[in-house]
């Protein structure tokens, strides 16, 4: 968030939300579904957070800041079901969800169809069908309960199904594959837990990206990320909320009289703001709040699409570079040894090959980010166009222009991101049922009126808006009945 240039309209309300994320923004619509009167402030000229669409390489060309591809906001139980397509938001879909590629010019892929993802795994199609497919055929039921507060599951069984597996690691499961492809494709998808793959928990992340890619895909936001947080804030607004940007808070006192506050934002800014409210446990618990590995992102205006040597990549709208599941697991334990690896897992985008309002004619955007320790000021961009140009012979040759963006330069353009964690918080064992404190509602701080709704809540990150939703029904039953 950036500075105050506009002073607060001091009109009382029902509810106060504070930043304008997907969190933010889910937490004030559902408030003013209700019939609560709800002021959205955001401190940027924009609200988005992460959902944030730039032109910063050359004009044209338009790059995603932070969320690029949207498996959980199309797949959202919250976002879902709001009517945002009369707002203007139509998601794309690559033919390939994601793509995965080796050394020898292959690449393993998830595709939205099921059978044909496991079928391109030769000796493991049957071991993919049987880990993934009780995953897609339950998630309708339990989605609700995997994206929430630990809680009674209206699903048991099935609750119970997916979290024998969601709560292993993913070195432990990956033993179910023989196959270099299916191990590969599987570490990458687990890599998104921003952990060592060794840890607990980090199947989760896995098995509702793979399902999600088999039930809703990966979509492109047609025109960039900023078209999801264009439509949510225009939904808003047509149920009668209030939204006032370039609204910088940095104390309770700036704020207008209101019976609940919702603070989109992490532990760290949370104390500065409102820690003196606070009982001293509380406190105790925030200051002990735990962030994980940052991140170290390159976006590109590029002459031509990349070429990677794998067709299948040249279809997806997301490639997983970090070839071998050893690899993956190496890189990603470096990192959060505090070691920036030779050969990092990168992530990367390809959002023109389906979206043509991202580049001039005939040109395209890139879009790739790496895992580095937290607070890295390391310059990793040589080393991420390496790793392209390892599986896309000729990529560099392709770069008209280059933006990139350190750990600080992320925490500069989003404050939630504390060290370059866009997570907002380690989703580690002793933190995914427990972010940011141990409390029978997360959502709920030590003060009467004051609750947090950001990614440092359950479900943690991702655009899914259920952060918010979950903090707004919290206060609609603690104090706006």
């Amino acid at each position: 968030m950036g500075r105050t240039t506009q002073a607060v309209n001091r009109t009382d309300y029902d509810a106060i939300v504070v930043g304008a994320g997907p969190n933010g923004l889910a937490a004030a619509i559902r408030l003013q579904q209700a019939g609560k009167s709800v002021l959205l402030l955001e401190g940027k000229p924009t609200i988005g957070g992460g959902m944030r669409t730039m032109e910063c390489t050359l004009p044209g060309f338009h790059h995603d800041i932070c969320s690029a591809i949207h498996p959980l906001a199309a797949g959202s139980p919250f976002f879902s079901k709001l009517p945002l397509h009369q707002f203007g938001l139509e998601f794309l879909y690559p033919s390939v969800a994601a793509a995965h590629p080796f050394n020898d010019g292959t690449a393993a892929m998830l595709s939205p169809s099921l059978e044909q993802t496991a079928a391109a795994l030769g000796k493991d199609e049957q071991a993919y069908l049987q880990l993934i497919r009780p995953v897609v055929n339950n998630w309708p039921s339990i989605a609700a309960d995997v994206l929430g507060p630990l809680s009674f599951p209206k699903y048991p069984l099935k609750m119970a199904s997916f979290g024998l597996k969601a709560l292993q690691s993913a070195t432990s499961l990956a033993h179910r594959f023989q196959t270099r492809d299916a191990r590969g494709l599987w570490a990458g998808m687990a890599a998104h837990s921003m952990q060592p793959l060794s840890n607990a928990t980090t199947s989760a992340i896995a098995l509702v990206l793979m399902a999600a890619g088999h039930l809703k895909g990966w979509p492109v936001p047609k025109g960039g990320s900023q078209s999801i947080a264009n439509a949510l804030g225009a939904y808003f607004e047509s149920l009668g909320g209030t939204i006032q940007t370039n609204t910088y808070i940095s104390s309770l006192s700036q704020l207008p009289s209101s019976k609940a506050v919702l603070f989109d934002i992490t532990p760290k800014q949370l104390l500065t703001i409102a820690g003196h409210r606070f009982s001293s446990l509380y406190k105790w618990q925030l200051e002990r709040y735990r962030y994980g590995m940052g991140v170290f992102k390159v976006d590109w205006a590029l002459d031509a699409p990349i070429p990677f040597a794998a067709d299948v990549c040249r279809k997806a709208g997301t490639v997983h570079i970090g070839n071998t599941l050893e690899e993956i697991v190496r890189s990603e334990q470096q990192t959060m040894d505090g070691i920036h690896p030779e050969h990092p897992f990168v992530l990367l985008a390809q959002q023109s090959i389906i979206d043509n309002t991202r580049a001039p004619e005939g040109k395209h955007t890139g879009w790739a980010y790496c895992h580095v320790p937290s607070g890295s000021r390391k310059d990793m961009t040589e080393i991420i166009e390496k790793q392209v140009e390892r599986f896309a012979p000729g990529f560099r040759e392709r770069i008209l222009a280059r933006h990139v963006m350190d750990t600080e330069a992320m925490e500069a353009y989003n404050p939630n991101y504390i060290g370059g964690d866009i997570n907002g918080g380690i989703l580690d064992i002793r933190q995914i049922f427990t972010r940011p404190a141990l409390r029978f509602s997360p959502y709920r701080t030590s003060a009467k009126g004051i609750y947090i709704c950001s990614s440092s809540t359950p479900p943690g990150g991702g655009v899914h808006g259920m952060c918010g939703l979950h903090a707004a029904q919290r206060a609609l039953k603690d104090v706006l009945t």
